[in-house]
């Protein structure tokens, strides 16, 4: 019988350690890995990151996962954090025009001027997805660790399943069926980010 893990991808984006040491406190099964083997016969995947987007971007085509992305997170559970959830739409502007997975409708932009930039630290989440798996167990206005220059705008606002006040409402979290994608740093953000860890743990669990 063949074990179920949750694949997390290194793609040489920053952040995967600290992300996967926060899956094994919570007793998940993980592999960290560029295979594409590992990667397609996990039972969910997640990606996370740090860093600049065109370059991360590279990084998953010289690894060959772009469309191996795109066809894995049609079947199984996905989970994005930070840079993970900036690189399923379609382009961003940083730097210059780069193009995303494409996956979700829109665009990553950067945080509107008049506010400090990177938006760092703890900030409150305001959740509109009342019946949000991921954030089971979490009550609205919650503080979450957010790093992060650029901002998800979304063509289809139902997938916004929470956002945060930093001068402009900004996009905190993405949700669509199986995907979820987060842009705040729940590795970072103490026991609430760890029950959101768990919340979609116990997701793959029950999809499995």
């Amino acid at each position: 019988m063949n074990e179920k893990y949750i694949a997390i991808i290194d793609y040489n984006a920053g952040n995967i350690k600290s992300v996967a040491n926060a899956f094994q406190k919570i007793g998940a099964l993980i592999k960290v890995s560029n295979s594409q083997k590992i990667i397609r016969n996990a039972c969910a995947i997640v990606m996370p990151g740090v860093g600049a987007f065109g370059d991360s971007m590279k990084n998953l085509e010289i690894f060959k996962l772009t469309d191996l992305i795109r066809r894995e997170i049609k079947r199984k559970p996905f989970l994005g954090i930070c840079l993970g959830l900036q690189l399923l739409f379609e382009y961003s502007t940083e730097k210059e025009q780069n193009e995303g997975l494409g996956i979700l409708k829109g665009y990553v932009d950067k945080i509107p001027d008049g506010v400090k930039i990177p938006h760092i630290g703890w900030n409150q989440i305001n959740i509109l997805k009342k019946d949000s798996r991921i954030f089971k167990n979490i009550e609205n206005n919650e503080n979450f660790y957010f790093v992060h220059s650029f901002s998800a705008i979304c063509e289809d606002s139902s997938i916004i399943s929470s956002t945060t006040d930093y001068g402009t409402l900004l996009t905190a979290s993405i949700e669509r069926d199986n995907i979820f994608a987060l842009q705040f740093h729940p590795e970072k953000s103490s026991q609430k980010g760890m029950i959101i860890l768990e919340n979609f743990m116990n997701y793959v669990q029950e999809e499995g």
